[in-house]
């Protein structure tokens, strides 16, 4: 392999998107071992593995992570070209009705979005579950929304729905101070067995299952849940007072007396997505959105030290 092509990156989005490689090739028309072959020689050009493989499926690696975000933005700008060439037009006071889950991607985007396109009338809206989401673009209530997914779990809708992955992240937990691993750089689910946890409810996607199988793997059953859907301060001050630990997401800033710590061997993932009205927004505002959302998401990753520091240690533990 002499350089990556277009089909390269779409290969690799597509994997990182339904999280095994058979799910990929049925979604590009590919066989299985052509789609592993191919993988291979990637991997091979590139000098390191993408993707951890498990008994659940694919997942990034933290060097897959930036590989992959970066194809998506190419991906993105070379269909942008295209869109252009066909003389798709932006209609001047046109409104987007976008919503999105519980994400902090979202002030980000909406403010690169006005930027961008400042003769836009924007509404904005937040609908935590992603199948509400799905039902509201569905039933022409919105026109694009952020949502979630999980890998091997992808957002279900019907073809009036259209759908462009944004990053794909691992799972974090938040922990008092004070809690005993708190000197630990990682924390085992094992080692939490004991643990209270705060869990946000049912998104209709895929969460909080996703949770309940990593811990059956990790050999437990939460004994206490409390269910939570609220304020972030409020929830960062019930950490700090001890009350339990909760999964967060990887870029979630913590507040005083709150650490954020990675989890060993990255159980759990979670996949942002835009989606919207297939046929009833144009391509150059999709384009903008989602470009919006890419470099909101990379801001984020800035702010995050803890998430910068364990993507820098995963890619020396892999070249060692």
């Amino acid at each position: 392999m002499e350089h990556l092509e277009l089909r390269h990156l779409r290969m690799l989005c597509a994997i990182a998107d339904t999280g095994g490689l058979g799910r990929a090739a049925t979604l590009l028309g590919y066989s299985q071992p052509a789609v592993s072959a191919q993988l291979g020689r990637i991997e091979g050009f590139l000098g390191e593995p993408l993707f951890t493989r498990s008994k659940t499926g694919m997942a990034p690696t933290a060097f897959g992570l930036e590989v992959v975000a970066r194809a998506r933005d190419v991906l993105a700008r070379a269909k942008a070209i295209e869109r252009r060439s066909t003389g798709t037009v932006f209609a001047a006071g046109q409104v987007l009705r976008l919503a999105a889950t519980n994400t902090p991607i979202l002030p980000g985007t909406v403010a690169r979005i006005r930027t961008a396109l400042p003769d836009l009338t924007l509404t904005i809206s937040s609908v935590y579950a992603s199948s509400q989401i799905v039902e509201l673009l569905e039933g022409d209530k919105l026109d694009a929304a952020i949502g979630v997914d999980y890998p091997g779990l992808g957002l279900r809708h019907s073809d009036a729905v259209a759908h462009r992955a944004i990053t794909t992240e691992p799972a974090f937990v938040a922990l008092p101070a004070d809690h005993r691993l708190a000197h630990r750089p990682e924390v085992s689910l094992t080692e939490l067995a004991d643990d209270a946890w705060f869990l946000t409810p049912d998104d209709g996607a895929g969460w909080p299952g996703v949770f309940y199988t990593a811990c059956q793997a990790a050999g437990f059953s939460p004994v206490t849940v409390h269910e939570f859907l609220g304020d972030r301060l409020q929830l960062q001050n019930m950490i700090a007072n001890g009350e339990g630990v909760s999964i967060v997401q990887a870029t979630f800033l913590p507040a005083d007396g709150v650490l954020v710590k990675p989890l060993t061997g990255t159980p759990v993932w979670h996949r942002f997505l835009l989606a919207w009205r297939a046929r009833g927004v144009r391509d150059k505002v999709v384009e903008t959105v989602h470009q919006s959302a890419t470099a909101a998401y990379r801001d984020l990753i800035t702010d995050s030290p803890h998430f910068r520091a364990w993507a820098t240690q995963t890619n020396r533990l892999r070249a060692s």
